[in-house]
Parts: C-alpha cells; structure tokens; sequence
C-alpha cells in the first residue's frame, strides 16, 4: 500500500500537465470531488488538488513544446543531486536538472532509459501528499514498458526497489510488483509489466507510468468520466484478487485508472 510515511522510492507526489488548467480541474472535481486551490491569483497557473482537507495531487499548464497531457509520478529521495548523477551513470536522461521549489523541497525529472518519464522530490518544508490508499487518493503506481528487465534493473539500481513476478490471468504475461528497499509486503506500491511499442498508442510507443485512484465505485466513476468528456481505455473488468478497475483518459488525454479494491468491491 502507499502511505505518507515515505521512504526512499516510495511515491510521494503525483502532478498533471494540462493544457486548460481550469477546465481540466472541473473534470477531476466532478469525477472524484477534488477542490482545485490555485497557488496564486491566476487559476491557469499551479494549484493544488484538495480532498477533505487534505493535498492529493498537483496540477499546472504544459510547459515543454509539443509535450502530450499526462500525470508524472515524483519518488521520495533524500538527495535529488545524487539521484541525478544516479540516473545519468545508469543511461537515463535529465529533462529537468535539480531545482529548489522556494524552500518547500528540490525536484528533479527524468526519463529513464527506454523513454519513460518519472521525477524525484526531495523534502524540505513538504514532504509530499497529504493522503493515499483511500477513495480518491493515489493507491498504486504502473509503468508500461517494452523492456521489463531493463526497467527493473534500472529502476531495482537507482531506487533498490525489489521486485516479484506475477503470472497474468490467461496467459496476459507478466506482471512485476514493486516494494520499495528494506520494507515489507504491506508497502508494496505498484508494478510493472511489459507491452509492445504498438499497445502505447497513448505516447507513440514509448513506455510511460500512470497512477492508480481508489475508489468506491469503479462503474459509477467510469460514468462520471465518460459524463464528463473523458473516455474509457479498458473496462471496467474485474481482477482477481485486486478489485475492479478501469484504465481511463480525460479530455486532454492524459490516462489514469480508477480502482475499486477487492475487500471494497466485496
């Protein structure tokens, strides 16, 4: 599970590039009921995304050239720096060098060798998310790649994540879960499984992570989505053992997917 207790490759921050700031929070707060609060007076700039109080996510306009709407995932270090030259040493790619955010923590982005694109938080003043693991809130992580193995080694090297290979239901292939370094089964946090360059239609093929939203009725936010503009990529089906889901893209095209944990969904 996710928790705000991070640790070192734990997720600790999820934020959304979009290209309508404004517009694009009215759909996330009619599909999960999340409260945008822009940082300054001007809503098409950074805000945040408030559930109950507390900060979930982040969301702020595109500002690469040509970059596609989509939701990056940072992970908790206690060094950007070195995470930089960590990344650099193992045949990643810096797209953003470290920068201090006004004393709130250092970030770092990066693209990891296959093209998949991931950053890191360093904490100062915050340490990230406020809540996780519960209905509208960051539950998991997932990474389609076309090389499994060379994700996890490289990922497995930077982050000392440990891995466990899972068999998919009919011979789906493999699905790789992910533990951060020294921690328990309890703190599992997502996974990784391999595709081909022609399954990512979403990117042109290359690999790329998504995040993973807990909800209480998956066929009731998927009507929400649809209600709202978006569109449904796979589902909502269930699976075994985990829940029910639904890989789901907003209007801009960024996807995400919702899930209903299997004890929930019970």
């Amino acid at each position: 599970m996710i928790t705000t207790d991070f640790v070192p490759g734990s997720p600790c921050w999820i934020d959304l590039g979009a290209p309508d700031v404004a517009a694009t929070a009215a759909f996330y707060g009619s599909v999960f009921g999340w409260e945008f609060r822009p940082m300054s007076e001007d809503q098409s700039e950074y805000g945040t995304f408030q559930m109950n109080g507390k900060t979930v996510a982040g969301i702020g306009p595109l500002t690469e050239a040509g970059a596609r709407s989509a939701w990056m995932i940072y992970f908790h270090t206690r060094d950007a720096d070195a995470t930089t030259r960590a990344v650099e040493a193992a045949g990643g790619t810096v797209r953003v060098a470290p920068v201090d955010a006004d004393g709130e923590g250092r970030m770092a982005q990066f693209s990891d060798p296959q093209g998949g694109q991931f950053a890191v938080w360093q904490p100062g003043r915050y340490k990230g998310m406020d809540a996780a693991d519960q209905p509208g809130a960051l539950c998991w992580t997932e990474l389609y790649t076309t090389d499994a193995a060379a994700a996890k080694e490289f990922y497995g090297g930077l982050f000392g994540w440990r891995t466990n290979d899972v068999p998919l239901p009919g011979g789906g292939g493999t699905y790789s879960l992910i533990t951060p370094a020294g921690q328990g089964e309890e703190r599992m946090q997502g996974g990784l499984m391999q595709l081909p360059a022609q399954a990512l239609e979403l990117t042109g093929g290359r690999p790329y992570w998504h995040p993973v939203f807990a909800v209480e009725d998956c066929d009731g936010t998927v009507a929400k989505v649809t209600g709202h503009e978006g569109r449904v990529q796979m589902g909502p089906e269930d699976a075994q053992d985990v829940g029910r889901l639904a890989v789901c893209v907003d209007p801009s095209g960024a996807d995400f997917v919702v899930l209903t944990p299997v004890a929930t969904a019970a």
